[in-house]
């Protein structure tokens, strides 16, 4: 992407320049492959497509004080129907108890996605939330969203390793857990220019981690502001729809 049709973006979300995230911090941006083949929702990411796909940047420990800073790898996927996110925790302390749908999931061992579909209102966005063992919770934050606090998105298929699990204690053995997960587009119809989108569109998100009990560390891809929370969209990274 040029330097102008970047800072062209930034204008259309508000910002004049990159100084809104912090002195010497830029937006992050990635390409977001197309795959042709079929992806199965089953925590392996064992498709030629996803070896394929190149990781995000790491993420940013935005409030870190102390303790292990455990990487997060990510990675997307897209085809005409979904956006797809593997997620991969290094973890040595897992746990999760929340097993109501819309329940308290960012208590636990736990990962969001933020998505705005239209750059230029980037205000317009929805999340998915996911703990270990598979409980989500989801928001919609939009002004034609009328609805409560919690929206039901349509279609949303995902696995974690402890997918279904009544609850997660901390084990010697932990290493890390997945999260892997296909989202309709046609959740995104009232605000994306596109759905599916069309090679080329780009879109603002950001993707999170917290920790459970132990070591609880929350990081961003897109690094955050010292005043400024995970429900930033002015502070979402951008993201593009690549080509076959």
């Amino acid at each position: 992407m040029s330097s102008k049709k970047w800072l062209s973006l930034l204008a259309l979300a508000g910002f004049s320049g990159l100084a809104a995230l912090g002195q010497g911090q830029e937006f992050p941006h990635y390409d977001i492959q197309h795959t042709s083949s079929a992806i199965t929702v089953d925590r392996k990411a064992d498709e030629a497509a996803w070896q394929l796909a190149k990781p995000v940047s790491p993420f940013h420990f935005n409030v870190w004080k102390q303790g292990e800073k455990e990487e997060t790898d990510v990675k997307m996927l897209w085809d005409e129907q979904n956006l797809y996110v593997f997620y991969f925790c290094h973890d040595k302390h897992i746990s999760a108890y929340e097993k109501q749908r819309h329940g308290p999931v960012s208590k636990d061992d736990a990962v969001e996605i933020f998505v705005s579909p239209n750059p230029a209102k980037v205000t317009n966005y929805y999340t998915f939330e996911i703990n270990a063992i598979g409980t989500m919770l989801n928001r919609c934050r939009a002004d034609w969203w009328t609805g409560g606090k919690t929206w039901d998105p349509e279609g949303v298929v995902y696995k974690t390793s402890f997918q279904g699990l009544a609850r997660k204690d901390e084990a010697p053995d932990d290493d890390h857990w997945v999260v892997e997960l296909a989202i309709p587009f046609k959740n995104f119809s009232h605000d994306a220019g596109h759905t599916p989108p069309q090679a080329g569109d780009e879109w603002r998100l950001n993707l999170m981690r917290i920790g459970g009990i132990t070591n609880a560390q929350a990081s961003t891809w897109s690094p955050l502001g010292p005043n400024e929370g995970f429900h930033t969209p002015t502070a979402f990274g951008f993201v593009r729809f690549a080509g076959r």
